[in-house]
């Protein structure tokens, strides 16, 4: 009888081992991606300030691959508001993802841990 025990408790760790892995491996994912987002949110925050210290007649060029192309102090300004504010949102949104996947993984771990505790009490 111990022989389908094993074989089940076995087929359960590898479950979670590959589980773990993936899991870890998109939590690494999600904290590189926050970490590019930070980085898009600060140098908006930073061009966003030296532009409003602008005064209002100063020509500002947005570069657009190869070229430039004149815009308004208030378009860019605009732009710039947009870009802090989707790329917090995103932030958020991976947070959320990384709470998920870490939860998963301990319920995972919960559910083998009682599979163990189980077996061994027969």
């Amino acid at each position: 009888m111990s022989a389908p025990i094993d074989l089940e408790l076995k087929k359960a760790f590898s479950e979670l081992q590959v589980k773990m892995i993936d899991t870890q491996q998109k939590v690494k994912m999600a904290d590189l991606q926050i970490d590019q987002l930070t980085r898009v949110q600060k140098h908006a925050k930073l061009t966003h300030a030296e532009i409003t210290s602008l005064p209002d007649n100063t020509r500002l060029y947005e570069g657009v691959g190869r070229m430039f192309i004149l815009q308004s102090k208030e378009e860019i300004s605009n732009q710039l508001m947009d870009k802090q504010k989707t790329a917090d949102e995103k932030i958020k949104e991976l947070e959320q993802k990384k709470v998920y996947l870490e939860r998963s993984v301990k319920e995972a771990e919960d559910n083998i841990r009682e599979m163990l505790l189980s077996r061994r009490a027969h």
